[in-house]
């Protein structure tokens, strides 16, 4: 090997190092971290995972849904969305539950898009926007999804980006579980809500802090319905974990497959075992800010 060869293949395990070990230091300290540090390690985080899923063909991060033995879900898909039916179910069953026809709707934590790009074409809202942390992820979606009708901002969850009053529907799937503040979270999602508006949110959490989230939700809210879908969740994972793994091994760098695996919970993954073993449970809530008092 020549001199050059030697010191390129160096710089690039040098590199692979420094990335490995932040990857590392995010799982280890990110929950602990003050907000501030923790939003900016968030943020620099999802901004990765979209750098490493540069095609288009990846515009959901969420684990899914599938209905279980006599449950059904009637949702016919374009040709288009078929390979992403799963996380599009899982978007249905919260989305689904409140009509946003014709209603003004905001999706915190948009990621990639996929789900908002969904509610604007199949639940036809007057108007959607999509917010997240990562700049990255939303000049993807800017690209990725060029609606009429829907539009992507950046913002914090707890710093919304929008004035009181202006929605009528708030959607959050899978996102509020890296939150620095919950509590500051659900007080802007009541912030930007009209009166009477709806908070429509799925996400997972231990056992033990499904108890505090509910609390949290009902502080500001009505809650109108709730329901543990952890086990059709833990069946999409499995249904569409070969899916997922072939994903991962063309897109990203083999040094980070295994861990890649685990952040898309795949058969046998941590998460995935924490699920199927009932240490953490995926909840659902329809809520409801309160109307005006006449």
């Amino acid at each position: 090997m020549s001199d050059t060869s030697s010191t390129t293949a160096m710089h690039q395990e040098q590199r692979k190092g420094v990335i490995h070990r932040l990857v590392l230091f995010v799982e280890k300290i990110a929950p602990s971290l003050r907000p501030k540090f923790q939003t900016a390690i968030i943020r620099a985080f999802y901004s990765g995972v979209s750098m490493v899923l540069k095609s288009d063909d990846a515009p959901f991060l969420n684990y899914g849904y599938a209905p279980l033995e006599g449950e059904t879900v009637r949702l016919r898909l374009d040709p288009a969305d078929e390979s992403d039916r799963y996380c599009i179910q899982l978007y249905f069953r919260v989305a689904a539950a409140w009509d946003l026809e014709g209603k003004d709707v905001l999706e915190v934590g948009c990621g990639r898009g996929g789900g908002a790009s969904f509610v604007t074409r199949y639940l036809r809202p007057r108007s959607m926007t999509g917010v997240d942390i990562s700049e990255r992820a939303v000049r993807f979606c800017r690209r990725r999804h060029p609606i009429d009708r829907l539009t992507f901002v950046r913002g914090e969850a707890d710093r919304l980006p929008f004035p009181s009053s202006s929605f009528d529907a708030v959607v959050n799937v899978e996102s509020s579980h890296c939150y620095p503040s919950f509590d500051g979270f659900v007080n802007e999602v009541a912030r930007v809500l009209r009166p009477n508006g709806v908070f429509l949110i799925a996400d997972l959490r231990s056992r033990e802090d499904v108890v505090n989230m509910r609390t949290a939700l009902a502080r500001r809210f009505t809650i109108l319905d709730d329901e543990i879908i952890t086990s059709n969740v833990v069946y999409a994972l499995e249904l569409d974990s070969d899916r997922k793994t072939r994903m991962v091994e063309r897109r990203t760098p083999r040094f980070l497959q295994a861990r890649a695996k685990g952040f898309a919970s795949v058969s046998g993954s941590p998460m995935f075992n924490n699920f199927a073993t009932g240490a953490f449970q995926y909840v659902r809530f329809v809520l409801q800010k309160p109307g005006d008092r006449k």
